[in-house]
């Protein structure tokens, strides 16, 4: 199995400093607590969920649309850790629907609920329907879940934010910044925490992720050359998580500090990296025919088409932050863990306007992205939403 570490630059795990420091704290709360996952099938879910499991939690409930990676997710722990004391059970469910809620009020007793959820990737803001739900997982599943959370009296909610709500320049991105501001508003009646942090590599569908299936299907690899990039590994954004939503104070948001051990790194660099750790030189391609063709022969002379290009898809930031210049910084409670401090700042009418706006507008079942671009605009006047007309679907 490639070291994850070496490919995107580093020889040092961010966070073990911080968590070595506070494991026992961790292993006492987690052993003597319940915990509800949502999203948890996913890259980060399913990292979250193992940190949770392997201190042996007293409940550990799953809960992702995605059965198949649930299945898969359960096969990993069992032949990792095998199995807890407490009751581990997962849930195929979306959590949007009925069905969830009828699980919700059967039980719904859990000290901490972390949510996971979310239409990660920015090419989701191609068409208007992907981008409506988009809204609906990022933003309202979660003001939802977080209501139930209160009427269930959990005593932490914990969700996830992106690098990608500092300054948007993407619909993801802004529609994060809008769940932070919806749960800023909750947070006057339960304990809230959340988490902004970088890249997972090798996530599912990620670039990286990517490179794997192109490799098993005797496929070109393409990347971006022009872009830099901080990465996290799986297992570290699940530490950071479990941290946030264990130690964080009401309205915090935990994010990785920047440091020579957060290496900057281009797609295309991983890219050769990989296919060297595979045993294969990088060959470089002029054009996508060029590699498709190539792919048929080189790799018998241990070399493989690549196609590594300037990107000029909709979407992309020039550069990555965790956080602006506006917010306040707690960098010293931690080695390597920065938090952004929060009061609940948020603006109510406008918080009520969007829902109701965004509502109407999905009942006449016809909108078009300019529409949802203008209700974003509202709650976040300085959005430099970066339009190219140009889609990753458009690439190879």
């Amino acid at each position: 199995m490639i070291n994850i570490l070496t490919l995107i630059g580093r020889t040092k795990e961010l966070f073990s400093e911080d968590v070595n420091k506070y494991e026992e704290d961790l292993q006492n709360i987690v052993s003597s607590s319940s915990f509800l996952v949502l999203g948890g099938a996913g890259s980060i879910g399913q990292a979250v969920t193992k940190e949770i499991f392997k201190r042996n939690p007293k409940k550990l409930h799953v809960v992702d649309i995605s059965e198949n990676n649930m299945v898969e997710l359960v096969r990993d722990i069992r032949s990792s850790f095998g199995y807890i004391d407490g009751e581990f059970a997962t849930f195929a469910l979306d959590i949007g629907s009925w069905e969830y809620d009828a699980f919700i009020k059967k039980d719904g007793k859990y000290d901490y609920v972390l949510n996971l959820s979310a239409l990660k990737h920015v090419r989701s803001e191609k068409d208007p329907y992907t981008l409506m739900r988009m809204i609906e997982t990022n933003i309202f599943n979660t003001d939802k879940t977080l209501q139930q959370s209160i009427e269930n009296k959990t005593k932490k909610y914990f969700c996830v934010s992106t690098d990608k709500a500092a300054n948007p320049v993407n619909m993801m991105g802004a529609s994060k910044r809008i769940m932070e501001m919806y749960v800023m508003r909750k947070s006057k009646q339960i304990e809230v925490s959340m988490a902004r942090f970088a890249n997972v590599a090798f996530s599912d569908g990620s670039l990286l992720h990517g490179f794997n299936q192109r490799i098993q299907k005797q496929q070109p690899i393409v990347a971006p050359n022009d872009i830099k990039r901080y990465f996290v590994t799986p297992q570290e954004s699940g530490e950071l998580c479990l941290m946030s939503c264990i130690f964080g104070e009401n309205r915090d948001i935990f994010f990785p500090k920047l440091s020579e051990n957060l290496h900057l790194i281009t797609f295309s660099e991983i890219a050769v990296k990989y296919l060297k750790k595979l045993g294969f030189e990088s060959y470089l391609c002029k054009d996508e025919d060029e590699a498709r063709s190539l792919v048929k022969t080189l790799p018998s002379q241990g070399k493989w088409p690549c196609l590594f290009t300037s990107s000029d898809t909709t979407g992309e930031k020039d550069f990555e932050e965790f956080f602006t210049e506006k917010e306040v910084l707690d960098m010293e409670r931690f080695q390597n863990l920065g938090i952004i401090k929060n009061d609940a700042i948020y603006d109510n009418e406008k918080l009520n306007d969007f829902e109701k706006k965004i509502k109407g507008i999905k009942n006449s079942l016809q909108w078009d992205k300019e529409d949802i671009v203008k209700e974003f605009l509202k709650l976040i006047p300085d959005f430099a939403h970066k339009e190219t007309g140009k889609y990753l679907d458009g690439k190879m």
